[in-house]
């Protein structure tokens, strides 16, 4: 919440990702394949705890933060040799990668809430350090970074986690051109009982957005 209000910018959400929407996001990709492995925006280490569950012994982790206060306390919790947490924005994954290329990239960061400039140069060193057959993994709660998807990516697919507060859009982008068709898919957990648990999640999703955002202009 700290963060979100220092900087609403960077910060998406002022609620950790479930569990679910976590999972759901890195069912998409097969991460106990992957030797590296990128996260673009640690926030509270909810991705970052489940991608070691995930990753190879022998894998390595570079995950990237900018608010240090985030990074600092990331890094002290999560205590990993093959985990390399970095204060510093994405943009420069490259610089830290040294040559080798990323088998996945997961990101949590608000692409549509950043400037057009910032979000583009996100997206093309994401593209660039990407292995020729990875992926990146995207979560957000909007599907308005698409067309910033689409541009940079050949293809796209495409799956809804109704269990989050508020509800996720979790996107798998490949730079291989084997296929642009875009694919959609949904996550129900649970089946029709659990769509009490998705109302209230969006409408707690709503109030603690717009909580944070009064508490941002006060500030």
């Amino acid at each position: 919440m700290r963060s979100m209000i220092s900087h609403p910018r960077r910060v998406g959400a002022v609620w950790p990702t479930s569990r679910w929407a976590v999972r759901d996001l890195l069912d998409m990709g097969d991460l106990p394949r992957a030797r590296t492995v990128v996260e673009f925006g640690v926030g509270t280490g909810v991705y970052t705890e489940e991608i070691l569950k995930r990753l190879h012994p022998e894998g390595a982790f570079l995950a990237f933060e900018i608010e240090p206060d985030l990074a600092s306390a990331a890094a002290a919790r999560l205590k990993d040799p093959r985990l390399r947490v970095i204060n510093d924005s994405a943009e420069h994954v490259d610089a830290y990668l040294e040559g080798t290329k990323a088998d996945y990239i997961i990101s949590s960061v608000p692409f549509t809430s950043l400037p057009a400039d910032v979000r583009q140069s996100l997206l093309e060193a994401a593209r660039g350090a990407l292995a020729p057959d990875g992926q990146m993994l995207v979560l957000q709660y909007s599907t308005a970074v698409l067309p910033d998807l689409e541009r940079t990516f050949a293809q796209i697919r495409r799956r809804f986690s109704p269990l989050n507060i508020p509800p996720a859009f979790l996107f798998a982008c490949s730079t291989s051109e084997t296929s642009t068709e875009s694919i959609e898919e949904t996550s129900q957990p649970g089946g029709a009982g659990r769509t009490p648990y998705v109302l209230g999640s969006l409408a707690l999703g709503a109030l603690l957005l717009l909580l944070g955002r009064k508490l941002g202009r006060r500030r």
